[in-house]
């Protein structure tokens, strides 16, 4: 019997929003990978939000390169691997996108009041891949 393919959106928003920390890369000027861990929060229809610094190179990464990579999960042999496109979310999105981090990561509104240089993130995914190896399962969509 197949097992069917878990890869919705649904599925996947619920299984990354297990997991608080995550590992996104960037790319340099020199395209040159660079990872950091970061607490982010995920959105229905995947959108990958954190918030860091203007002053940090994979803000300034992310402004001359979009592309990205994040590396979620691990418990129980079970990871997804996101690729998408990062950008600035502005205005309504951005407010509604912070609505959302602050219950998650309450010091964020902390952050936002007191800290000069924050700067906000949003990953639009665009190629997954859930890996289940206890099955072993390795299933990949794009969006």
């Amino acid at each position: 019997m197949m097992t069917p393919n878990p890869l919705t959106k649904e599925f996947l928003s619920t299984f990354i929003a297990k997991h608080k920390h995550v590992i996104v890369s960037s790319v340099t000027k020199d395209q040159k990978p660079e990872a950091a861990v970061l607490g982010i929060i995920v959105t229905p229809d995947l959108r990958i939000f954190f918030d860091t610094l203007s002053t940090s190179r994979k803000f300034a990464n992310f402004l001359s390169n979009p592309a990205t990579a994040v590396v979620i999960g691990w418990d129980d042999e079970r990871t997804v691997q996101l690729e998408g496109r990062a950008r600035v979310p502005v205005g309504t999105e951005l407010d509604a996108l912070l609505q959302l981090y602050y219950k998650v990561f309450p010091d964020g509104e902390d952050r936002n009041k007191n800290w000069p240089d924050i700067a906000y993130i949003v990953i639009d995914a665009e190629w997954v891949r859930y890996s289940d190896f206890s099955v072993p399962e390795i299933i990949e969509t794009k969006f």
